[in-house]
């Protein structure tokens, strides 16, 4: 059974959805964050504010996740970090990363890196998150808390 879901927290759309999930499934949450989000007033919801400064949350979160925890994140280097550490990776979309597909989603964000540098007219074409992307991320963390 997952022990813990962290949060990658400053920019994450589904924060709600994730508080609703845990309680439900009575599971830990920490909201990790730089700060700017407030605390949650539920035993089950914490949140750790770290230090300022580039990938400090992301560190955080690497050296204290452990096995059969739950990430929430859109950071493929932190998500392959916790793929490592045999944590269970989910996507505020509802796209689970595993030791099975993050090789791939890496390299493609690797690539993509590099034409955004090579062509800085080149514009990325983010979509937000659809209410679909918000059930299927539901679904997702569900069924992960469940199997665990």
């Amino acid at each position: 059974m997952a022990t813990t879901i962290y949060v990658d927290a400053d920019a994450c759309p589904v924060r709600d959805n994730i508080i609703t999930i845990a309680i439900r499934h009575d599971v830990s949450v920490v909201m990790v964050c730089n700060g700017g989000i407030r605390p949650y007033s539920h035993p089950l919801i914490t949140l750790k504010i770290v230090p300022s400064g580039p990938d400090e949350a992301d560190k955080w979160i690497a050296e204290t996740i452990t096995p059969n925890d739950v990430l929430i994140t859109s950071d493929i280097p932190l998500a392959a970090k916790a793929v490592e550490n045999d944590a269970i990776v989910i996507k505020p979309d509802g796209s689970c990363l595993t030791k099975d597909n993050i090789g791939n989603i890496l390299a493609s964000r690797d690539l993509m890196s590099d034409i955004r540098a090579a062509d800085p007219f080149h514009q990325s074409k983010s979509k937000p998150l659809s209410a679909t992307d918000k059930g299927q991320f539901n679904q997702a963390l569900d069924q992960a808390l469940t199997k665990s």
